[in-house]
């Protein structure tokens, strides 16, 4: 089976009509995902100083403004939003888009922007155990008539979520890394996992151990689908490269090397290969994320070379 090919559309740096023709010309091309991030702040951080949207508002007009694609957020820090309220708007998402919502949710990263905010930012053992939490909230919210549940971080009392999502079972994603207890959760709780920013190696072997933990806990490790972010930094020429790699160094600093890993760092044809190479790992989905200004061209090519070839490979 073929993997989905998704754009991951960060919010910033773009205009809201320049952004709003980007996924309605990715939605007429028909790729597979589009989603957003959840932000306050520009990613990689640098203090507020450039121009972004929130996620939740942003989906809405994602939502509407396209037909096709199923759509995201990948993902929510549970820190940001009550988890019943979230689950409210996952409905209505999934409402205003025909069923075609997806619900992404993570443990968080972002501290700069939270503390500017002021949200507290709690290490991250306590973060993950706010992200279980939330998981089983939001499931209740949006399968069961009312809510109840006391934890240590959140709480329902007889909630209701009415109407609920068009789907029977609305995905839930979880993203991460964490061996020990990110990816127990995934087993535990969710529909997906997503990688961000990972090379071959290292999802090979994050999935490994989600396989592991889906037998410890006795579910069918097939039942979960696995996706990974790619950072968009294709590349035309040999002069592109090597502007995409200089641009990666002063964008992310002391993280160039990780998101260089995890990059699409290459001409179409080494894409295809790579893409491939993913998907024979496991990746159920592949994301290209996008970040303004992108290589206009790169892109063109990446829809109309890289993820044909990709489908005829894998169909």
């Amino acid at each position: 089976m073929s993997p989905a090919l998704g754009v991951h559309v960060g919010q910033q740096n773009m205009t809201m009509p320049e952004m709003r023709k980007l996924w309605k010309d990715l939605d007429e091309a028909r790729v597979d995902w589009i989603s957003a991030w959840d932000h306050f702040y520009e990613a990689p951080p640098a203090n507020g100083t450039q121009d972004h949207f929130e996620a939740l508002t942003t989906l809405g007009a994602l939502a509407a403004d396209t037909q096709h694609a199923r759509l995201g957020c990948l993902v929510f820090y549970v820190g940001y939003r009550n988890p019943a309220s979230l689950a409210k708007a996952a409905a209505t998402l999934d409402h205003i888009s025909q069923g075609r919502f997806e619900l992404g949710l993570g443990a968080g990263w972002h501290n700069q922007e939270a503390r500017a905010y002021g949200y507290d930012f709690p290490s991250i053992g306590t973060r993950l155990d706010m992200l279980e939490e939330a998981a089983i909230l939001i499931r209740q919210m949006l399968t069961t008539d009312r809510s109840s549940f006391t934890g240590r971080h959140f709480t329902t009392v007889d909630a209701a979520n009415q109407p609920k999502p068009l789907q029977s079972r609305m995905p839930i994603w979880i993203g991460g890394l964490g061996e020990k207890k990110t990816l127990r959760i995934v087993a535990q709780h969710a529909d997906g996992w997503n990688a961000a920013y990972v090379s071959q190696d290292q999802f090979k072997q994050l999935n490994q151990t989600l396989n592991q933990w889906c037998i410890k806990l006795d579910r069918d490790p097939t039942s979960i689908k696995r996706s990974v972010n790619l950072s968009f930094n294709l590349a035309l020429t040999d002069k592109d490269i090597k502007r995409e790699k200089n641009r990666i160094v002063k964008e992310w600093g002391p993280a160039a090397d990780r998101i260089t890993s995890g990059a699409l760092l290459c001409k179409p044809e080494a894409a295809i290969e790579k893409l491939l190479e993913y998907h024979h790992l496991g990746a159920d989905m592949i994301n290209i994320a996008i970040r303004a200004p992108y290589h206009e061209e790169a892109l063109s090519a990446y829809l109309e070379q890289v993820i044909p070839a990709v489908k005829a490979a894998t169909s």
